[in-house]
């Protein structure tokens, strides 16, 4: 397999996870993003942990969808992550579905 090949599979996998994304987030009323991953969920509880004057944050979230394409299955019930670096936790609007996320570049039609 090419450079060339493998930057088009990748590049074919993160638009599918884009629309993936775009229909299920309607479904959630939470995104979270913290360093490493991002997520929407249902239910989120943060908890802020600290040792010394280390400071981290411990964060639960149920019936979550997680942006990672090389996951076999996105939807998890449960997940605790916990973060040493920034934590942003937002709640969607309600909005209708065309609203939320527009078609990529090229997929209108």
């Amino acid at each position: 397999m090419s450079v060339e090949d493998l930057e088009k599979y990748e590049a074919e996998m993160e638009l599918q996870l884009y629309k993936e994304y775009r229909d299920v987030l309607p479904m959630f009323r939470y995104v979270v993003e913290t360093e490493r991953r991002f997520y929407l969920a249902n239910e989120v509880k943060v908890e802020t942990r600290q040792a010394g004057t280390r400071v981290w944050f411990e964060v639960e979230l149920s019936d979550a969808w997680v942006w990672d394409m090389h996951r076999p299955a996105r939807f998890v019930s449960h997940v605790k992550v916990a973060t040493f670096r920034d934590l942003n936790v937002e709640e969607l609007a309600e909005l209708s579905e065309r609203d939320l996320m527009p078609e990529p570049p090229g997929l209108q039609g």
